[in-house]
């Protein structure tokens, strides 16, 4: 196992040096999801809640948080971001009998350090921003399973959760 990297030789937390290390293409997908009750779901479905647009707008935050995650994070680098993707289905797709929705960000760069951070931000916020705009009627919904599913480029290559090795 590797050394933490966010803390000097004394235990004080730093920003990383990324400055000597090659910018590289990199990727990284995070997921999660948000079970919710029946009836809320259908109306995300139906695009009837009073709120509006509940995934355009929860795809919309998705992509501001991920820009934003250096804000956010205190140690994370600013990072030129070139592409931001949110997809949403029924969590039914992938879990027969599951009631609510499955959120997958994908975050690219170019650059000398990963976007892992960026990734899962933007899952959590496009979450929290289903949570918020149906809140009314469903407040027990419940976000979980937000994780890193794959990375890619960069010193420690590809990273795919469930792989042997």
């Amino acid at each position: 196992m590797s050394a933490l990297t966010h803390f000097d030789a004394q235990g004080q937390a730093h920003m990383v040096d990324v400055a000597a290390k090659a910018a590289t293409h990199r990727i990284a997908i995070a997921s999660g999801r948000i079970d919710m009750l029946p009836a809320t779901l259908a109306l995300i479905e139906a695009g009837t809640a009073k709120k509006g647009d509940v995934l355009g707008i929860a795809r919309i935050a998705g992509i501001m948080a991920a820009k934003k995650t250096s804000d956010l994070i205190p140690l994370c680098h600013p990072l030129a971001l070139t592409r931001v993707a949110i997809e949403f289905e029924a969590a039914s797709a992938r879990q027969p009998g599951a009631t609510g929705i499955f959120c997958a960000a994908t975050v690219e760069t170019v650059g000398p350090t990963g976007v892992e951070m960026e990734a899962l931000t933007a899952v959590q916020i496009a979450l929290l921003t289903i949570y918020d705009m149906c809140k009314a009627v469903d407040r027990g919904m419940v976000i979980h399973e937000v994780r890193v599913v794959e990375k890619h480029g960069g010193k420690s290559g590809s990273f795919v959760a469930g792989a042997a090795g």
